[in-house]
């Protein structure tokens, strides 16, 4: 309750405020961290916009996914112009569509082909013909199922007219390992990965190969565990023209938890960029607002007046899945903004469901005072010509190619500022057990999206300020429990973990946050992100950890989840209509519900919200009692690893859970039921010790030697304090680690090299000293300073190189705060 009293102080003394950010001083301490991607704008799962670049004026703004999300700003000093963001995106033709794009049809086997298979003489008579992509049940692309562990697959490929000297493209998405040849040319060997959208420039050996007539694009593809999918098309790269040819010169780039500043020097003027993202974890309104800002401030830095402009330009993409969808934009005014807005015609709404999908119903705004801004759509050449040239700025329609654009003229000055608004008008959020939901902001359907930007516009000020606390709160927090980078690595994970979540209220009142596994399967309300993200949730808004559980329990208490254990999400978003994940996790997703229902019981000082659920976390205790001590062969979180059985991990998480059971028994008082759970995981944990140890460690599995694993679920034992465990079995473990840490990371366990940095974080709440947490910590400091995977935070990399395996932009870094939560819980 501090924080949210906090909040509301500031937020009711600073009401009213006129800021000005043209000479102001810094604000916070700055964040050193080459961040892996910068992000900009940060509403929801959908509108998620990202600098995936060191310079934001050296490649055009990319969504999440990192399909292009263009966004152009230009500065005009007296006659010089200068682009200070993004860049025009590329453009390309199909010469053969992905099957999101356009469908096709290939010939596949499921058993090892003749060698020779990849090249174009290659007889395929025996093989199946059928529609792409090829992949399990859970890839929304998918048209054609692939449940083995390998797949062959050849398509043909009609070309007219030439292509040489031209920038010829494979276009691919693979889970796990593919290789693809053009014409029996290799293009492309991805090893042990799993990516979607992904890009590959011919070689000119490949590019060779292309003629008139057929060829052939052959691929295999492996999968190792989980999802498989293999899908792959061609297109050519058009020749680029730049209107804003000239671009500043960016001097600083700082992320903090709400706010990314970038610095500039435009000529004669310096430039100050501030994006907001007001997503305060304990302010449900406005974590759910569908605004964000873009403030810019300039100041001359030769002591004399300028006549200064700045144009802001956004494209169709914002509210399409794919950039040859038909939109409808128009501009207007409402109150004292000028705006411009833009969506699909088709306006299906939640019509699509996936992963790497974007959404395609709702509109998208960009918003400015109108006392000094003008808007327009249209053709980007006329606009920008209008702009440049000084002429006058009105919209011009085009053939389904439009550009939004804002306009703000400065005056002749030596400083001023202004700001932008982005918003998103989805309609409806989320489909619940096919009921279909509106925005938690506008949950009473009493709300639009004007109002909502009328509210931001008023709140400008006061939010400004908030926002420079807020980030202050939360690298504080951070730098007092694990030092500079920890409190780095904080800063630029709060924005993901919040921009992963959608927040809607049920049908019978509950609060739903809803995550979205964002290159991981697309699942929605999955329990095991739930429980890896908990940590920033319990230390400053347990009602949102609730809002992650409420969907699981209503599933199984409404019946329709029949299984005597949790599920392990409620759909694929945004539809959230029961389980889509093609297999069980019945100790993992049982024992992280119980374990969160006793962290949230702990932080709040009571067991009511267990009690509401209390005979549904009976049920999923005595199957831990039942199943957990020694797991049978099952998927845990880590499911990327394959099944295992007899997971010394996964049996600490039941030990865990009955124990849960067992302390919630007893704050509801119930004494004897209290007695005999905990005495059942005291009696547990005393066999473990035995059946998991090796030496100087415990073991990954209690039946293989000369195996290891972090055992991160240990973390509750001292945070709960239910001290089942001797200290040494942690300390053991902990100094084994020692011996195994790689320059970018702990390994996750001895079967690969890659490892989870969400449950390095855990690991390293476990240290009894600095150096302990230092040297744990400190390697996922350096893989995101390093890595030329230019994405939104992944958790999942390898450890040799600075390299992603998979993931991105999910909301599992919450586990970061596992050190406060800590700190908080023993304080």
């Amino acid at each position: 309750m501090k924080l949210i009293n906090l909040a509301i102080l500031v937020l009711g003394t600073l009401t009213g405020c006129n800021m000005v950010t043209t000479n102001m001083p810094e604000q916070h301490v700055k964040n050193d961290l080459r961040a892996p991607a910068y992000p900009l704008v940060t509403i929801d799962p959908y509108t998620s916009a990202w600098s995936m670049i060191d310079k934001l004026y050296d490649a055009p703004v990319k969504h999440w996914t990192g399909k292009d999300f263009p966004l152009i700003g230009v500065v005009k000093v007296d006659d010089a112009i200068y682009r200070f963001m993004g860049d025009d995106e590329a453009q390309y033709d199909v010469i053969a569509g992905t099957a999101s794009e356009s469908g096709w049809k290939g010939k596949y086997t499921l058993t090892q082909p003749s060698d020779g298979w990849e090249k174009p003489d290659f007889k395929d008579d025996s093989w199946k013909i059928s529609d792409a992509a090829f992949g399990t049940d859970n890839e929304a692309t998918a048209k054609t199922a692939w449940n083995s562990e390998w797949i062959w697959v050849r398509r043909e490929i009609e070309l007219t007219g030439d292509y040489k000297g031209k920038q010829v493209y494979l276009n691919y998405s693979h889970d796990d390992d593919a290789v693809i040849y053009v014409n029996g040319v290799k293009v492309v060997d991805t090893g042990n990965n799993a990516k979607s959208g992904e890009q590959q420039k011919l070689t000119q050996e490949a590019l060779a190969t292309l003629h008139e007539g057929k060829n052939i694009i052959a691929a295999s593809c492996r999968n190792r565990v989980g999802g498989g999918l293999i899908d792959f098309g061609m297109s050519v790269k058009r020749e680029k023209t730049n209107t804003f040819v000239q671009t500043a010169r960016q001097t600083n780039v700082d992320v903090q938890a709400t706010q990314t500043y970038y610095d500039f020097t435009c000529g004669t003027v310096d430039l100050r960029l501030t994006f907001t993202a007001p997503a305060f974890v304990n302010d449900l309104e406005l974590v759910s607002r569908p605004v964000n800002y873009l403030t810019y401030s300039v100041n001359a830095n030769d002591g004399k007046k300028h006549d200064i402009q700045v144009y802001f330009e956004a494209g169709k993409q914002w509210a399409v899945d794919l950039p040859t969808q038909a939109t409808v934009s128009k501009s207007g005014e409402e109150g004292n903004l000028v705006y411009v807005s833009t969506g699909s015609k088709d306006q299906k709404i939640l019509g699509k469901k996936g992963d790497n999908v974007r959404i395609d119903w709702g509109y998208f705004y960009m918003a400015a005072p109108k006392a000094n801004a003008k808007v327009a759509t249209g053709d980007p050449k006329v606009l920008r010509d209008n702009f440049v040239k000084g002429k006058d700025f009105q919209s011009t329609p085009t053939t389904d190619s439009d550009k939004l654009a804002i306009v703000s003229s400065l005056g002749k000055t030596k400083a001023a500022d202004g700001h932008v608004l982005f918003a998103y008008d989805d309609v409806y959020s989320i489909q619940y057990f096919e009921e279909n939901l509106r925005p938690y902001w506008n949950r009473n359907n009493d709300q639009t999206i004007f109002t909502q930007m009328s509210k931001a516009e008023k709140d400008y000020d006061a939010l400004m300020e908030q926002a420079i606390e807020w980030d202050r709160m939360i690298y504080s927090d951070a730098e007092k429990v694990g030092g500079k980078k920890y409190a780095e690595l904080c800063a630029t994970a709060y924005r993901q973990v919040m921009n992963a979540h959608k927040l809607v209220q049920s049908p019978n009142g509950d609060l739903l946050w809803l995550s979205k596994e964002c290159f991981s399967n697309g699942s929605i309300n999955t329990v095991d992100l739930t429980y890896p993200s908990a940590p920033m949730f319990l230390v400053y808004n347990p009602e949102l950890e609730k809002g992650m559980m409420n969907g699981i329990f209503y599933y199984s208490e409404s019946g329709k989840w029949e299984k005597p254990f949790s599920a392990h999400d409620i759909g694929t978003y945004p539809l959230a209509n029961g389980q889509t994940y093609g297999g069980d996790m019945p100790v993992e997703e049982s024992g992280n519900m119980l374990i969160l229902a006793a962290a949230i019981a702990t932080v709040e000082n009571n067991a009511d919200y267990a009690k509401k659920h209390w005979e549904t976390l009976t049920i999923w205790a005595d199957y831990l009692i039942d199943k957990g001590l020694d797991p049978e062969n099952q998927l845990c979180t880590d499911d990327f690893a394959g099944h295992l059985a007899h997971n010394a991990n996964l049996s600490v998480k039941a030990i865990m859970g009955v124990a849960s059971y067992g302390y919630l028994a007893e704050m509801l008082g119930q004494k004897d039921i209290a007695k005999k759970y905990m005495d059942k995981a005291k009696e547990m944990a005393s066999q473990w010790p035995g059946m998991a140890e090796e030496n100087d460690h415990y073991k990954l599995a209690f039946d293989q030697s000369d195996t290891w694993s972090m055992k991160y679920n240990l973390v509750w034992d001292q945070l709960l304090k239910f001290n089942l465990f001797p200290r040494e079995v942690g300390q053991k473990e902990l100094k084994y680690y020692m011996t195994k840490i790689n320059k970018y990371g702990l390994p996750l366990d001895c079967r690969e090299t890659y490892t989870k940095s969400d449950w390095i974080l855990w690991t390293a709440a476990m240290a009894e000293d600095k150096d302990t947490f230092n040297k744990l910590v400190d390697p996922v400091w350096q893989f995101m300073n390093d890595t030329q995977n230019r994405v939104p935070m992944s958790d999942w990399s390898w450890t040799l190189t600075p390299e992603q395996r998979g993931f991105q932009n999910r909301s599992v870094i919450g586990g970061y705060w596992m050190p406060i939560l800590k700190e908080k819980l023993l304080k």
